[in-house]
């Protein structure tokens, strides 16, 4: 049997939430949400199985008080990931928290599609829940590494590009 057949396909089930904040800028169908889950699910080796999670679109508002509460921050953030805890539905992957006015914002400053950035967003988000993390340099350009490539994969550019000291191409 060809090896393409034998690959089982991996289902990631988002369970979508507008709770607050002005997501007008994303439509009516969200797709760029369910694209970026469905990419990140579909990269080999990042997750195994069917699973699920939940994404809550809110406020700045509501995401300062779960940073306040979970994190000791009180002001908003881009992006929360709650992963689940002992007693979670099997696949349940956690709780992602997307802060509107927190990302318009930053799409603005970084010239960037608001769609772009969300997917961003959805992507690093997931990829916390899933046990990534940018803790220490080596795990950040990891993680970094992953999301660039679950990104362009969506048509979507180096988030961290401007981030990065260039590279330099002079030999030694």
């Amino acid at each position: 049997m060809p090896e393409r057949l034998r690959e089982r396909p991996v289902a990631l089930s988002v369970d979508l939430t507008d709770i607050g904040g002005d997501w007008s800028e994303l439509g009516d169908d969200a797709i760029a949400v369910f694209s970026a889950a469905d990419a990140v699910a579909r990269t080999p080796g990042v997750l195994e199985g069917a699973s699920s999670v939940s994404i809550a679109l809110s406020s700045d508002e509501d995401v300062a008080r779960l940073n306040a509460a979970y994190r000791g921050k009180s002001k908003p953030t881009n992006v929360l990931s709650f992963p689940a805890g002992r007693g979670a539905p099997a696949g349940f992957l956690g709780d992602i928290a997307l802060a509107a006015e927190t990302i318009t914002r930053e799409a603005a400053e970084q010239g960037a599609p608001f769609a772009h950035h969300v997917q961003h967003l959805v992507v690093h988000g997931l990829l916390h829940l899933l046990g990534y993390d940018h803790e220490t340099d080596a795990d950040a350009e990891r993680m970094e590494a992953l999301e660039t490539s679950i990104l362009a994969g969506l048509g979507v550019a180096d988030p961290y590009a401007g981030e990065r000291p260039p590279q330099s191409t002079a030999k030694e």
